[in-house]
């Protein structure tokens, strides 16, 4: 299969109605100013005319060679939302950075950082430009690409930190989960959609139209959120596979040779992939919802599941591991044998994960298996601030989740491999259990399944 052509005609009138916006902006311009929580907009009319010396930098900002320095781009803080110049210098500003290369991008949020810093009185003059630049350029997109790269540059621009704050409160409230759209994608989907399933995916990478449709077969399920200004992006997606029992082997899972029992005899639901897809959405949380609302949708499809829990990778174990020297080893190996080994031993860590990996592709002893999901536990139960080391335990556990089951060998992919040498986790999400897991989670004790205990 491959992706859908643009519809020439539809793109035309795309074209069209384009220039009779511009050519109505002209006569009668206006700003849409979005609402403080429900992303609505209010029209705001403006004055007609414009300073001749912010349209001589409108000018100039037309040629390539020229980046808006602080000077530039201050009415954009200071105006008030009426006023006509600002806005137009915002709306070129926002055409200029969608088009920009990294390098003037950088240089364009360089000069916000230096005219935000000279703000005084500050007030909500930040805030200001980012409901401008929005109004102006109507793109939600560009707002989400600006903050993924005021999160980026944020350690290496001095000043980012600010705007980064203020952008991301602008976004939380612009997606507010009450605002998403739940859909299910499937084999049936738009093209285009599809590819963005292949482009995001971050769990576990998509290497064909044929692994895809696999994912997103009729015994198969597939979820995303998406907010009505950005109806063809996914923000979040989850995927899900269904079994007779708790998976503990992704690449199982992944095989679309393994026969699958029908959906509606399964008692099991399994989380194999959850994948933002924003990263200037980062911080902003709605993918505990997510699934939350995947669990009800599954549940009045198919009513004869009994049990959801997800097939996680650990991402953070084998560089956690690696750094460990043999004191901290001590205490946390099994056997006798191997804590004396390890006791005075500085790279005792660096040598564990070479060993699990070596043992993960080979032939592994009880002992080995052993330690290495005792080491692995370990590291899911550390917390630091008050919040589980690793990303994935943190979404799940901070959802009311418990870590059920550790798996030996369960992603034996180059990924799986150097990110927990091949180890996985199931976390059981048991509906009446979630409060109490988060109390739990709450006094620093993250909930584990009995079999863990043992370890």
């Amino acid at each position: 299969m491959t992706a859908t052509q643009t519809d020439p005609p539809r793109a035309a009138k795309a074209a069209a109605d384009a220039q009779a916006g511009e050519a109505k902006n002209k006569s009668a311009p206006a700003v849409l100013v979005p609402g403080a929580r429900d992303g609505g907009t209010v029209d705001v009319a403006v004055a007609p005319e414009a300073p001749q010396g912010l349209i001589a930098r409108l000018g100039r900002w037309l040629e390539r060679d020229h980046i808006p320095n602080a000077a530039d781009v201050r009415p954009l803080f200071a105006a008030r939302l009426t006023d006509v110049a600002a806005n137009r210098l915002a709306q070129q500003w926002g055409a200029r950075y969608i088009g920009a290369s990294d390098k003037d991008r950088r240089a364009m949020v360089g000069s916000l950082a230096q005219a935000s810093a000279a703000l005084e009185p500050r007030q909500d003059q930040g805030l200001r430009f980012f409901r401008r630049l929005y109004a102006q350029a109507d793109n939600l997109r560009l707002l989400v690409d600006l903050r993924a790269d005021l999160l980026r540059w944020r350690k290496q621009v001095s000043g980012l930190t600010v705007l980064e704050h203020e952008l991301e409160g602008l976004l939380s409230s612009w997606f507010d989960v009450g605002m998403l759209e739940l859909r299910p994608i499937n084999w049936d989907s738009p093209a285009s959609l599809l590819e963005k399933l292949i482009q995001y995916e971050a769990v576990h990478e998509i290497h064909s139209w044929e692994e895809l449709r696999h994912r997103v077969a009729e015994d198969r399920r597939c979820y995303a959120f998406f907010h009505p200004r950005m109806s063809d992006v996914p923000l979040i997606f989850v995927e899900v596979a269904f079994a007779p029992q708790m998976a503990g082997n992704v690449q199982l899972l992944l095989d679309p040779h393994v026969p699958s029992d029908p959906p509606q005899k399964a008692r099991w639901a399994i989380f194999y992939s959850i994948s933002n897809t924003q990263p200037g959405l980062r911080g902003i949380s709605f993918g505990n919802f997510l699934l939350k609302r995947v669990i009800d949708e599954l549940l009045r499809e198919l009513p004869r599941l009994k049990s959801f829990a997800t097939l996680s990778p650990i991402p953070g174990f084998a560089d956690w591991l690696g750094k460990q020297d043999g004191k901290a080893l001590h205490a946390l190996l099994h056997d006798k044998t191997e804590r004396q080994q390890a006791q005075d031993d500085p790279e005792a860590g660096a040598k564990w994960v070479q060993r699990l990996r070596d043992a993960a592709a080979g032939q592994a002893s009880d002992t080995v298996q052993r330690n290495g999901l005792r080491l692995a536990l370990h590291y899911l139960k550390s917390m630091k601030n008050g919040q589980p080391l690793d990303p994935v335990a943190r979404f799940h556990l901070g959802n009311g989740a418990r870590i059920e089951r550790l798996n030996w060998g369960a992603d034996c992919s180059a990924k799986g491999m150097a990110q927990s040498c091949g180890i996985m986790a199931n976390y059981l999400y048991e509906l009446d259990q979630l409060d109490d897991n988060l109390a739990q989670l709450a006094e620093g004790k993250p909930k584990l399944g009995l079999n863990l205990r043992w370890l």
